[in-house]
């Protein structure tokens, strides 16, 4: 039977790992099972995935990523290069914390820029932009943009990645794709259109 997916020469991908369709796997990977990918997930150079991860449809991995134990993330997640999980809040490498893993949820459409680190336990809010180089340490809404370290918000993006600009009444229009986003407390809306 044809394989519907792609994995390098140079990759292992254990026994129990699923491989949604479309999915490409580079060089130098390790995939454990069990764990599962969508469709169309692309893994970069040197990316590990540890047992019991869950990744969407679309997620993509750059090089240098290790993805623990732990982590889910959903459809549409950009993991930038080197970028840093943890899954143990407090690890003692002569101490078997394995029962104390936390559990870190990167939510639809968020992006996780080059060399930030996710301190376990948290969740990255859909849409959500952590800023390259930033250390996150508590949860991020959606749609927020997040940077620094410890990571602060400084403002809100779009669906599509553009920095929005909300006017006196906490509203924004994307320049790009014309959607309409509005502030409703400390959450923002996207106004998408019904019908």
């Amino acid at each position: 039977m044809e394989q519907d997916f792609f994995v390098h020469e140079s990759s292992y991908v254990d026994e129990g790992v699923v491989l949604g369709k479309g999915c490409k796997v580079w060089h130098f990977c390790h995939l454990m099972g069990p764990s599962e990918l969508g469709e169309n997930c692309n893994l970069g150079q040197n990316v590990v995935v540890s047992p019991h991860v869950k990744l969407g449809r679309n997620v993509k991995i750059q090089n240098n990523v290790s993805v623990y134990t732990g982590v889910e993330c959903e459809d549409d997640v950009f993991l930038g290069p080197g970028m840093v999980f943890t899954n143990v809040y407090n690890p003692r490498a002569a101490v078997n914390r394995k029962e104390e893993f936390q559990r870190t949820l990167v939510k639809q459409g968020a992006t996780i820029g080059a060399n930030a680190t996710l301190v376990c336990g948290i969740e990255i809010g859909r849409f959500a932009f952590v800023g390259a180089g930033s250390v996150v340490t508590r949860s991020v809404l959606d749609f927020a943009l997040v940077v620094g370290n410890p990571a602060r918000q400084i403002g809100w993006m779009s669906r599509i990645g553009q920095r929005l600009i909300l006017n006196e009444e906490g509203k924004a229009i994307c320049p790009e794709s014309g959607i309409a986003y509005s502030l409703s407390g400390s959450v923002l809306i996207e106004d998408l259109p019904t019908g």
